[in-house]
Order: C-alpha cells, then sequence, then structure tokens
C-alpha cells in the first residue's frame, strides 16, 4: 500500500509550490510510481508540474449528474466514474495527474461525492507515493476529503494569518478525529529564521523545516515554466531535500 502524503494551509503561502518540489524529489531519486491529485480549485499543481490537465473530477460529477436518469436500472454509476477517473488523469513517463477541479454547484453531491472517494482511495493504493494539494483553507478537513492520508503537511508564511490557520487546521482535524501517522509544519518564504523559530513552538506541531525566498520560483513561475526543472543549486530545491529527509518522506 502506497504513502499518501497532502500539503495543506490558507490561500497564497505557498503549498502548491512544496507539494510541486515533492513531487520533484520523488522523481529525481528514481520513483515512477507517483501520483499527483490537485485537490485545489484554483488547479495551479498541473501548471507548476509542466502538464496540461483537459477534464476535472468535477466536471465528470456534474454530466453523471445529468446523465444519471438515463442509465439502464441495472446499469453501474461506480463503473461508469471509475472509467472516467481513469480517462480524465494525465500521464507522464514519470507521475500521473488528477485534478479535483470545480466546486459543488446545486443540487445533491453525497452519493456522488461518496463513490468518488472510494474510487480515490482505491487508485492511490495502486501507487507507491499519492502527494495532494489540498484545498486553501479548513473545507478538505470539513469534508473528510483528505481521509486516507498518511502525513499531513501544513504550509504557512511568516503571517500572524498564516500561523493562525495552521493551527486551526490542527485543531479541527483532532476535533474530526483524524488521525495522521504524523502533522507536520513548514514555513514557506522565510527571510530570516530566527523570528519565526517562536511562533514555530506555540503551535505544537512536528516542525519540517523552512523554505527560503527563492528567485528560480518566482522566475519559473512568472514564464509558466515547470518546478521540475529548478537547478538542484535552488534555495528552495535544496530546502526540501532537507524537510524530506525529516520527514522521511523515501
Amino acid at each position: 500500500m502506497g504513502k499518501v502524503i497532502a500539503v495543506s494551509g490558507k490561500g497564497g503561502v505557498g503549498k502548491t509550490i512544496l507539494a510541486a518540489l515533492l513531487i520533484r524529489k520523488l522523481i529525481k531519486t528514481g520513483h515512477r510510481s507517483i501520483l499527483a491529485i490537485d485537490a485545489d480549485p484554483d488547479s495551479n499543481l498541473p501548471d507548476m508540474l509542466g502538464v496540461s490537465v483537459g477534464r476535472s473530477l468535477g466536471d465528470i460529477r456534474e454530466e453523471l449528474l445529468a446523465k444519471q436518469s438515463q442509465f439502464p436500472p441495472e446499469y453501474s454509476k461506480d463503473v461508469w466514474l471509475e472509467s472516467k477517473v481513469l480517462e480524465i488523469m494525465a500521464e507522464t513517463p514519470s507521475f500521473d495527474v488528477l485534478v479535483m477541479g470545480r466546486p459543488e454547484g446545486p443540487g445533491c453531491y453525497c452519493a456522488v461525492n461518496h463513490m468518488l472517494r472510494s474510487i480515490i482511495d482505491f487508485l492511490t493504493r495502486s501507487y507507491d507515493y499519492t502527494v495532494i494539494d489540498a484545498e486553501a483553507g479548513l473545507e478538505h478537513l470539513s469534508r473528510r476529503t483528505t481521509q486516507g492520508v498518511d502525513d499531513m503537511i501544513v504550509v504557512t508564511d511568516p503571517s500572524l494569518h498564516g500561523f493562525n490557520t495552521a493551527e486551526r487546521i490542527k485543531n479541527l482535524a483532532k476535533e474530526l478525529g483524524m488521525e495522521f501517522k504524523h502533522l507536520y509544519l513548514v514555513v514557506n518564504r522565510v527571510s530570516c529564521e530566527k523570528l519565526i523559530s517562536e511562533k514555530v513552538g506555540s503551535i505544537e506541531v512536528e516542525f519540517a523545516g523552512v523554505i527560503p525566498e527563492d528567485v528560480n520560483v518566482a522566475e519559473y513561475n512568472l514564464v509558466g515554466k515547470s518546478l521540475l526543472e529548478l537547478p538542484e543549486d535552488s534555495p528552495a530545491v535544496k530546502a526540501v531535500d532537507e524537510i524530506t529527509e525529516k520527514i522521511r518522506l523515501i
């Protein structure tokens, strides 16, 4: 059974960057059984990985709701959904990408979402590693879309709002009884590590490290270049190398 890692945090703190760099590390160390799941409606992870994705789970969820009355009684919606999930996955030689896509619109999604969760849970067992770029904030916890995650990495930037969101994610996970094997904290865009040490200690989450400001990351994002192509001496790459050792990713 593979390892599932989710990257969470408030919007704009750089969780998608960390998710992409974790995937980069897995690829560089020779792993080829990797599933990247973009669970954020903004869907930025494929761009950072240099992958084009046509359709999302949100699209096929809406399609099922529109078509289900046309299915014969004996037809299995589970089988239809499973085939569609495999159809919309973007495949590369090194990893596969699945995009969750649009949030729910009006209507009842409970049954469809339950089927999708079952399919995704089954799918992740086929990969050695699954990296999830979670929806910003706390919604993914309240909707249990990160159920079945082994390790949760909460990302913050050096801001009070970011740290407060990280602490609320920790507290809500505990309230919901979500038992991760590990819950880590990573601080992104750090210019002075001494200034954040006290705040990190107050959250009582296992501290996995910091990622410094990196002009390479900013430049790659600006021109739409894949973060998988970042040079080995890039500050963010070196920092994530240390983080992967700390969290025993490999």
